[in-house]
């Protein structure tokens, strides 16, 4: 049997053995207000229990209401916590916030700390925090304030640059803040943190850095485009050659397409016949290369990844279902994808079902927890995907979710002084720790769910920006600034960093759109035969003021990708990603639940939201 007819197997078993969700009283736009403010009262219970017990070390141990030092020593609860008081309109807190760490934080101390963590924490943190409090539109500008957390963030990122002198490019996974030593083994999802910083401070060295490791990761891939797990950081050879989307390799597909994505406009979308069409599409300004490389990505974890595989054989390695992996729903629904990121979605959920919380590890084969991966340590990434999936359809369902979730995590996590741990997801024995990302992402992510359906009022869904969310839950605005790239600024009206305006059409040929017409031809809505015209049908452009021509990829990096001859490809018509534009859901799509997903059809009649309104 093939590895993928054995991962199916695997999967129809999994869904065989699970009832359809029952019908549950359905979430009114009443009750989403009364859940909004109750997963606000999460949060201020969890955030208050810190900052009386905790602060300013690193995290909280929420039983004994103690504090601990996880990270670096430097109040990281603190900083992780920023954009969600600023989410929540707590001018108050956010403001002090941001004093104290600006009086306060330093960085020039002798801890070696993860380049990872470190990044996606406390650098994605502070510069999400700084765009918040400098810029008035956001309506949490601190007047006195003078671009501390800006400062601190690039002292942050210049402290953790040795970590990359590699001769492969690979980061180390950890670094000396203080002496600038590096060991162990590290990653390369990097790139949008330490991108935003060199847009912000003009400086290109930590983009160039983070590149290059997403670079020398993909160019090691395998014959069938798979990535492993662990990499040599100075050989370049694969040291655990499992591939996934879960533990290791997630954040990476996660960061090549938001990379891309950080560079879009958002517009409405309509979805028809269970394909996403794009009536108006959204504007690329920015790096082609990580759209070119999460789409081949894309398509290989599409064919391959149903469970744990080699990623030169694609032999089965482990049929685990990992609970990091409940991210990818999220990211299908922002890639377009939404038929199998609502498949996906109910199988991950109906683990959740079963136990009040997913456990780390469940083997898919014996339908039981995998040895030694029982817990649940609080982890946004299903509720993550929920959230995503209900800015996309607008389908109830995933309010019910939402409220099992809350209910799980209030009648099984609650502590004296915050929210537990869960050592054990089938006694639902509790630990005494709370990590950071319960306030950076699992509390935010339910709160925007519930928000979103009761009638947004946050900077999210209302303010002047599009935003990404970067692997941290930290939101970054897709500005002027930091959305169009120096080579990009060529055509009437763009934002440059000197400060004047480009001729806008010089050498621009009279084939391409007039000036002001924003239409997208239907020659770039058809799909790829190859994927070279693939590439060519994303070259950098903007259609919001004439057509900026670019180099090819081949031209710009010196090399091409060919199609791998040994895969072939047996792809449903929605999964014919080619002709996607990477996308960020800002309106819900016109779309009925039956015509993406039959199964559901008889159990979740018409979206009473509709009829009352929000």
């Amino acid at each position: 049997m093939s590895a993928k007819m054995a991962a199916a197997a695997f999967l129809l078993a999994f869904f065989a053995s699970q009832p359809l969700l029952a019908r549950a009283d359905v979430v009114t736009v009443s009750e989403a207000r009364q859940l909004r403010e109750e997963v606000r009262d999460m949060f201020y219970h969890a955030f208050d229990g810190y900052m009386q017990h905790a602060f300013p070390r690193d995290e909280l141990r929420p039983l004994t209401c103690q504090g601990e030092d996880t990270l670096g020593g430097y109040a990281l609860t603190l900083i992780d916590s920023l954009d969600t008081l600023a989410l929540l309109g707590d001018r108050e807190r956010f403001g002090s916030a941001v004093e104290w760490i600006g009086e306060n934080v330093r960085f020039d101390i002798n801890k070696t700390v993860s380049v990872f963590e470190t990044t996606i924490r406390v650098l994605g943190g502070l510069l999400s925090a700084h765009l918040i409090a400098s810029d008035y539109s956001t309506g949490m500008k601190i007047q006195n304030y003078d671009d501390e957390l800006l400062h601190l963030a690039e002292d942050l990122a210049r402290r953790m640059l040795p970590a990359f002198e590699t001769p492969t490019g690979i980061p180390f996974g950890s670094v000396n803040l203080l002496q600038g030593i590096t060991s162990t083994a590290g990653g390369g999802t990097l790139t949008l943190e330490f991108g935003v910083l060199s847009r912000l401070t003009n400086n290109p060295i930590f983009e160039q850095v983070t590149k290059n490791a997403v670079r020398g990761i993909w160019a090691r891939r395998s014959k069938i485009n798979l990535v492993g797990a662990h990499i040599n950081v100075f050989s370049g050879e694969w040291t655990q050659k499992d591939a996934g989307i879960g533990t290791s390799i997630d954040s990476f597909y996660e960061y090549l397409l938001k990379a891309k994505t950080h560079y879009l406009m958002s517009m409405p979308l309509i979805l028809h016949s269970s394909l996403l069409k794009l009536d108006v599409a959204y504007l690329l300004f920015g790096d082609d290369e990580y759209l070119f490389m999460f789409q081949e990505a894309y398509k290989a974890a599409m064919h391959y990844l149903y469970v744990e595989v080699n990623m030169n054989s694609a032999v089965t390695v482990w049929p685990l279902f990992n609970s990091l992996q409940a991210f990818w729903p999220g990211l299908q629904v922002l890639y377009g994808d939404i038929a199998p990121a609502i498949r996906t979605h109910a199988a991950f959920f109906s683990v959740w079902k079963r136990y009040g919380f997913t456990p780390e590890g469940f083997n898919l084969a014996s339908f039981s927890i995998q040895s030694g991966q029982r817990s649940y340590p609080l982890r946004p990434e299903l509720i993550e995907s929920t959230y995503w999936l209900f800015k996309a359809t607008r389908d109830f369902r995933y309010l019910d979710a939402g409220r099992d979730m809350v209910a799980s995590l209030q009648y099984g996590a609650r502590c004296p002084c915050g929210y537990c741990h869960i050592a054990d997801v089938e006694s639902h024995k509790q630990d005494d720790h709370m990590e950071s990302f319960f306030l950076a992402e699992t509390v935010k992510y339910l709160w925007l769910l519930f928000d979103l359906a009761a009638g947004p009022d946050n900077i999210v869904e209302n303010g002047p920006y599009k935003y990404i969310f970067n692997t941290e839950g930290h939101l970054l605005p897709a500005t002027a600034e930091i959305a169009l790239a120096n080579e990009h600024c060529s055509y009437l009206g763009a934002f440059c960093r000197d400060g004047g305006e480009r001729d806008a059409f010089t050498g621009i040929s009279s084939s391409y759109q007039e000036a002001n017409d924003t239409r997208i031809t239907d020659s770039w809505m058809q799909p790829s035969s190859s994927p070279s015209e693939a590439e060519n049908s994303f070259t950098t452009s903007s259609f919001i003021k004439g057509f900026c021509p670019a180099l090819t990829h081949d031209q710009k990096f010196g090399f091409s990708y060919t199609a791998d001859k040994h895969i072939t490809h047996n792809v449903e018509p929605a999964n014919q990603h080619q002709s996607h534009s990477a996308i960020m859901i800002s309106e819900p799509l016109v779309m009925h639940s039956a015509a993406i997903d039959k199964s559901y059809s008889s159990q979740y009649p018409e979206n009473p939201h509709r009829d009352e309104g929000s």
